[in-house]
């Protein structure tokens, strides 16, 4: 309850008791003490009943600032939820704008996968035939390249980036080969040789004794014994393995022809 309305109807009922009692004790030699008694009793009622009004002003009192109290916690929880519902309503506008974004890359993946298979499938087969008509170096390692490209482009659990990176990193280490100098071992019919690579334009042996050297020709399709290279290719085999500083190098370089 307010303070200042129950020190009000505090004082009304003190006032009341106070004026009661007054009233008895001054006619208490000439009236009837039954009389009397009846006056207490009503008094009694009276002042009872004051109380049990007293507490029911209290407790409406109290339910009045509970309603109040919670009519304003409804009151700020409603602007809250308004606040957020308009911080929702803005963010599911820009994820609708998002799904509508995607969608429509989506469709583009799905045109350019279209158009990106069949150019890889051209790719792969012009790949298979460069190395087939290219310098016969390091055969295995590139024919077993192409073999690992095929199968990949058959696999439906590797996805279309994937297959283009593995094809697009097989094409550059074949530009690489263009522009370096290797030397590495293998075969020439049944002899184990030291080749060496110089880029494309010549692809050079020598026996581990070194007693034979030859060249790739690439007019005859074979190679071809010519130990006149055998000075040039011990320096050679010296600068492309780093044991001596680089220099020009003497290398059999196929005779250029017209075109027909």
């Amino acid at each position: 309850m307010r303070p200042k309305l129950r020190d009000a109807i505090r004082a009304a009922l003190i006032a009341a008791c106070t004026g009661s009692v007054f009233w008895v004790a001054a006619g208490s030699q000439a009236a009837d003490p039954e009389k009397v008694k009846t006056v207490i009793n009503e008094q009694v009622k009276a002042e009872q009943a004051a109380v049990a009004s007293q507490k029911k002003i209290e407790a409406m009192d109290d339910a009045a600032g509970k309603a109040v109290s919670e009519y304003r916690q409804a009151i700020a929880e409603a602007a809250s939820l308004k606040a957020y519902n308009d911080q929702i309503a803005v963010q599911v506008k820009s994820q609708t704008e998002q799904i509508g974004d995607m969608t429509k890359q989506l469709e583009e993946i799905a045109t350019t996968s279209r158009e990106v298979l069949p150019l890889m499938d051209k790719m792969l087969d012009t790949l298979v035939k460069f190395v087939a008509l290219d310098v016969p170096f390091l055969q295995d390692e590139r024919k077993n390249r192409i073999a690992q490209l095929q199968l990949t482009m058959g696999r439906a659990d590797v996805s279309t980036s994937e297959k283009y990176r593995r094809l697009v990193e097989a094409y550059q280490i074949e530009v690489e080969y263009g522009r370096t100098v290797e030397v590495y071992q293998g075969k020439v019919d049944d002899k184990t040789v030291e080749f060496m690579r110089v880029g494309r334009v010549s692809l050079m042996y020598s026996t581990l004794d070194g007693k034979e050297t030859g060249y790739w020709d690439a007019t005859a399709k074979k190679f071809v014994v010519d130990n006149d290279y055998r000075d040039a290719m011990k320096k050679g085999l010296k600068v492309a393995k780093k044991q001596a500083a680089p220099d020009f190098l003497e290398v059999a370089i196929a005779a250029p022809k017209e075109a027909t």
